[in-house]
């Protein structure tokens, strides 16, 4: 009998053991991809239009909106989710390629409370769009791949068509009312982005000017293409257009 409840103490003690360990946060790798640091991006010659494109679309939103200080930047990663890269968004954002549903980095977004990604008090939410580029882009196999855009047209430029849609994927996660993440830069109205583009600012962050805090923060420069059109926007007048 004292054998049987030493036993049974044991197992006992064990179970506590493993239970508490269960409820530490530890970034799921999944077991049929193994991604590396060496991992190079597929460039295509141009963009399928039925495709998204992980450094097109999809690095962007990450960037904007989670890999900020004190969130899932490089430095600092919360949880040890780091959702500043490829490598780091596939080997610590539990990505299933191929099953967005089974993966935890799109399954937070729909989450509520404390589970809620973004979380609440940023200010940041997600749009429509783009927690449908997330899901296509897992679906697609969460391929780290990239293309080339066929047009660059930057002389007929419109705040509505072209300076918007840029701000909204590359800027507005953190420099949106009140800007709580974006140095209180606020880039969500024309009238806010207009004047800030008037001061020379913007063109000097995205270009990477000496004297300007580089932006994107803590991801890549812009493509030639985006910048020729906001810095030809800015040239024009900056036009609500």
């Amino acid at each position: 009998m004292m054998m049987r409840r030493i036993f049974s103490a044991s197992v006992l003690v064990a179970l506590v053991l493993i239970l508490a360990n269960s409820c530490k946060h530890e970034p799921w790798v999944p077991s049929n991809f193994n991604p590396s640091p060496d991992d190079t991006t597929t460039t295509s010659a141009s963009c399928d239009p039925d495709t998204v494109y992980f450094v097109n679309d999809v690095l962007p939103i990450f960037a904007s909106s989670c890999a900020m200080s004190g969130c899932h930047n490089a430095v600092n990663p919360q949880d040890g989710v780091n959702l500043s890269d490829y490598f780091h968004i596939m080997s610590t954002g539990d990505v299933d390629p191929g099953d967005p549903n089974g993966s935890k980095v799109y399954e937070v977004l729909f989450e509520t409370g404390n589970d809620m990604m973004p979380p609440s008090s940023s200010g940041i939410t997600l749009t429509a769009d783009q927690r449908e580029a997330i899901y296509t882009w897992i679906l697609q196999g969460a391929a780290n791949n990239a293309c080339e855009e066929a047009l660059c047209d930057t002389v007929n430029v419109s705040y509505a068509s072209d300076i918007r849609p840029i701000m909204d994927l590359h800027c507005l996660g953190c420099h949106s009312y009140p800007a709580s993440s974006g140095a209180g830069i606020a880039l969500d109205s024309y009238a806010s982005l207009s004047s800030y583009a008037s001061s020379g600012a913007l063109l000097g962050a995205i270009a990477h000017q000496t004297g300007y805090t580089a932006m994107p923060l803590g991801t890549a420069m812009l493509p030639d293409c985006k910048i020729a059109t906001i810095r030809n926007w800015i040239t024009e007048g900056t036009l609500d257009n």
